[in-house]
């Protein structure tokens, strides 16, 4: 218990912006192997350090293929919200969900931020049997609780939903739902605080994604196409916002920072039409009383062409390499949006000052389906995967990647298998990135980077009550 708010918790987006500097990233790694843990791995990120871009600590998940996907922290600034106050609270612990074993860790960070001490396990059992799901994959700090998505039930079918833990004693509170009405696949969520709303995404089930893509659901258009939009007191579904069947898989979502804002970005992996993939605009439309929630395209990245030869066996018939967007993030001022571009290796950068007229303000290559784009600091080694995960730091100017995705369909799209690495780039204030030439973590042979978390908290590690 702290008598004063912890000094990582802020009231605005505006005043996180000031806040110091990261010194350390956590970042999931994974074994696809599975001849050793999954872990959660320490990367220094002080250009001042000795061990700049180098691994400094680890720990170890308790058992074998876990499949670490969107861990996240305990608590965040939404506990300063006057509707449900926890200042007491401090971020200290990562929750760490598998996808694979359905099981969550909780890793304490306090004692040496360097070496995270596993402190509690949540067996897949539990989980089940308080919540009917299974597969939990993505965390997110709320004012009342954690939040966690899963993608199914115990059989590997729908629906997938939202289930709560404990904040404190890290307990399964049971799933979020009241009322889901047609909601069926699940994939990330977040919220407009001030607008006490919800929006969720689609993926497919477990048995849908385990395997790989599936080419029959793929152009059948059974991936996920829609966004959910919940009542978020009251825990009840309000709408269904279909994109199109054609417009495959709905992954991330990254609401407006400034809670007062009611918009947000979602990304779409594929277009059935063209190979293409897409942001679409969510945003509330009309007065209170009378408003609606609508959608908007207002970005898309079209395929690029390539040789059958140069593609792997899924893309061999299609004659191009999909952009397949596969993660976004916002910058804290709601200024510029990240949009990673994992199968043609690029990493794009928007000024979305208007979010209904996004302007491309910068680019970047590395990997790549096709072209294996190399590092700077390694200009003779060529690199696949593609930009994939990605996270912001507090202040803008600071921007993380890594490359691999999901072990079944990393070994779809990168048939060689996936080496992977993490990235940085140096962000200016009025837009244009570039590489920060002496940083290029690679991971250990056999392990695959994916989720980053900043110490003391990143731009969407936070939900705010205030403007």
């Amino acid at each position: 218990m702290r008598w004063k708010p912890d000094p990582t918790f802020y009231a605005s987006p505006k005043h996180a912006m000031d806040a110091p500097a990261e010194k350390l990233a956590y970042v999931a790694l994974l074994n696809p192997g599975h001849d050793r843990p999954d872990a959660i791995g320490v990367v220094d990120v002080d250009p001042e350090s000795a061990e700049y871009g180098q691994l400094v600590g680890q720990a170890d998940m308790p058992g074998i293929g876990d499949e670490l996907h969107h861990f996240g922290w305990n608590a965040c600034s939404s506990h300063l919200c006057a509707y449900a106050p926890a200042p007491h609270m401090e971020r200290r612990y990562l929750i760490v969900p598998g996808i694979a074993s359905s099981r969550i860790a909780v890793f304490d960070t306090k004692q040496d931020a360097r070496r995270p001490e596993l402190v509690k396990v949540i067996d897949a059992q539990t989980i089940a049997d308080r919540t009917g799901y299974t597969t939990p994959h993505t965390t997110h700090c709320g004012p009342d609780g954690i939040y966690v998505n899963a993608l199914g039930g115990v059989d590997g079918d729908g629906p997938g939903g939202v289930f709560m833990l404990d904040h404190e004693t890290f307990d399964v509170k049971g799933a979020w739902e009241v009322e889901r009405g047609p909601q069926y696949l699940a994939y990330d969520f977040g919220w407009h605080l001030g607008q006490d709303t919800m929006i969720t995404s689609e993926w497919g089930t477990p048995n849908m994604v385990k395997d790989g893509v599936n080419p029959e659901l793929l152009l059948g258009g059974k991936y996920g196409h829609a966004l959910h939009v919940w009542d978020l007191r009251k825990r009840r579904h309000l709408q269904t916002l279909d994109l199109g069947a054609e417009q495959q898989m709905v992954l991330e979502l990254r609401p407006a920072r400034d809670p007062s804002k009611a918009y947000g970005f979602a990304g779409v992996v594929i277009s059935l039409e063209d190979l293409s993939a897409s942001v679409f605009l969510w945003y509330r439309d009309g007065t209170n009383g009378t408003s609606v929630w609508k959608t908007k395209k207002v970005i898309t990245i079209p395929a690029e062409p390539a040789a059958a030869d140069d593609l792997p066996p899924l893309l061999k018939g299609f004659g191009a390499v999909p952009p397949l967007i596969t993660d976004l993030n916002l910058s804290l001022d709601d200024r510029f949006l990240y949009v990673s571009c994992w199968g043609t290796g690029e990493m794009r950068q928007y000024d979305v000052s208007n979010p209904f007229e996004p302007e491309l303000t910068g680019s970047v290559r590395i990997g790549g389906i096709v072209k294996r784009t190399p590092h700077p600091a390694r200009p003779d080694q060529p690199l696949n995967g593609g930009p994939q995960m990605v996270e912001i730091s507090r202040d803008g100017r600071r921007v993380y990647f890594t490359n691999a995705l999901y072990s079944p369909w990393d070994d779809q799209f990168y048939p060689d298998g996936v080496k992977s690495w993490m990235a940085k780039l140096d962000i200016s204030a009025d837009g244009g990135m570039a590489f920060d030439e002496k940083f290029l973590f690679e991971a250990d042979a056999g392990m695959r980077a994916h989720q980053v978390r900043l110490e003391g908290g990143d731009a969407s590690s936070d939900s705010f009550c205030y403007s």
